[in-house]
Parts: C-alpha cells; sequence; structure tokens
C-alpha cells in the first residue's frame, strides 16, 4: 500500500508553499507582538484550569482556511503550569538537545546541533510517528531562543528540511528521494512562549506544520495519520516537557 503511486506525493506546489508561508507570517507577526510586552505575552488560556495541572491543547484558526491546493495547514496550540518550575529550567531544557532523546522518547530518535552562534541552533533531528502506520524522518530546524527579561522567554523552530526514511535502522536504509516521499509533513514549524509566575512556569507551545491532503478513496488508511499526528504531536511534547521540568524541580 505504501508504494502505490496513487497517493505518493512529490514536494508541495508553488500554491501550496507560498499558502503556507503566508499562515507563517501571520502566526509570526502575532507572536512578535505578543512577545513586546509582559502584558498578553502568552495566548489566552483558562489558566485556572492550567494551575489545576491540566493540558489544554486547541486547534488554532489564523484568519484562513487550512486547505491549500493539494495540501493542509494544521495549527495547534497547547499550554501547561509547571508548579514550582523557573524559567531559567526551561531555558536550560530547551537548548539541551542531547538530552531529547531521553525526553521526548519515543519520538526523537537522535538529535545532534550542527552550529550554534549565541541563541541561534542549526539541529538534525530524527523522529519517529506512530499512528497506525509508522514513519521515520530525518528532519533539520533552524532554532532561535529570545527573552524579554529573566520572567519571559521564547523559542523559534523552523523547519529546514525534512526527509522520510525507508527502513530505518537497518542496512537498506535510504532517504526517500522527492518522487517517492508520501507528502506526511512537508515542512512544520514551533513556537514555545513560556511565562514564570503564581508560583511557577506557564509553558505554550504552537506547532503549524504542511502536509499533502488525504487521498481521494484512500482516507481511511491516510487520513488518521496525516489529521492526528499534529494533534498528538503537540500533546505529547507539552506533556513529556512538563514532566522532564518537574523532575528537573
Amino acid at each position: 500500500m505504501l508504494a502505490a503511486p496513487a497517493w505518493l506525493a512529490a514536494e508541495p506546489s508553488p500554491a501550496a508553499m507560498a499558502g503556507f508561508d503566508s499562515y507563517v507570517e501571520r502566526v509570526e507577526r502575532g507572536l512578535n507582538a505578543q512577545h513586546r510586552s509582559t502584558e498578553g505575552f502568552l495566548a489566552p488560556m483558562d489558566f485556572a484550569r492550567l494551575r489545576r495541572g491540566e493540558l489544554i491543547v486547541e486547534q488554532v484558526t489564523n484568519g484562513v482556511g487550512t486547505e491549500l491546493p493539494g495540501a493542509l495547514v494544521h495549527d495547534w496550540r497547547g499550554a501547561a503550569f509547571v508548579a514550582g518550575a523557573k524559567a531559567a529550567d526551561f531555558a536550560r531544557l530547551m537548548e539541551d538537545f542531547s538530552v531529547y532523546p531521553k525526553v521526548y522518547a519515543p519520538q526523537v530518535l537522535t538529535a545532534r546541533v550542527l552550529s550554534h552562534d549565541g541563541d541561534r541552533f542549526q539541529v538534525l533531528m530524527r523522529v519517529r510517528q506512530k499512528h497506525v502506520l509508522t514513519v521515520v524522518m530525518d528532519t533539520g530546524y533552524d532554532v532561535t531562543f529570545g527573552r524579554l527579561d529573566e520572567a519571559h522567554g521564547y523559542s523559534i523552530s523552523r523547519s529546514t528540511q525534512i526527509a522520510e526514511i525507508d527502513s530505518a535502522g537497518t542496512r537498506r536504509e535510504r532517504a526517500l528521494g522527492p518522487g517517492e516521499e508520501h507528502g506526511f509533513l512537508w515542512r512544520m514549524n514551533t513556537y514555545w512562549s513560556y511565562e514564570e509566575r503564581d508560583g511557577g512556569l506557564y509553558i505554550e507551545i504552537e506547532s503549524v506544520s504542511l502536509s499533502r491532503s488525504v487521498p481521494i478513496g484512500l482516507g481511511w488508511a491516510v487520513g488518521p495519520f496525516i489529521e492526528s499526528v499534529p494533534r498528538d504531536s503537540v500533546e505529547f511534547t507539552l506533556e513529556a516537557t512538563r514532566d522532564a521540568l518537574l523532575k528537573r524541580h
């Protein structure tokens, strides 16, 4: 089934990429405005629920539809509260890419810093996503960290490369070419915002990704992966981050 030509997808169309870039521009413009001041530094959330220990994960819209020509934009935001944690704890965790395979197992298999200049990192990670289908990808990111003050900070992670890996971990392992990939994930940007107050740390993550649209007639096989993984990934990452901060604290 995975080799069926009917649902193989090459690179996203120029129209899809233009739509994604436009969407991301709106997201980043809004986050940039938030991060200029301590007032409204985080997106609106039910902070009382967060302090009770709940995770909040919700789909986000930014004034445009999620459907593009042959592609889908997925935008999910999640938030949590970590009692007793400090902003410095979060910054240290996020910048220590060597612990990602442990903190975010089994999704992150390996993580390696390619270059580092001040608050900017070039990182290569191998990730595994499983939802009926199991997909392994090598993903490169340009990651920048920023701080408004000691209690407020953020990070911006933009994908620079995503390659689907066939037969990962075997002697036959190889990266699929543009005409072979299935289009599960073409682009992914991740944005963290965090604020220390109320005796702990509020952390918010927003993930904006681009995938192929669900193929006609194969929604039963591909749909659950394409539609569920973006949300599940945000929830998993948020929970794993909270747990890691609690252990460190």
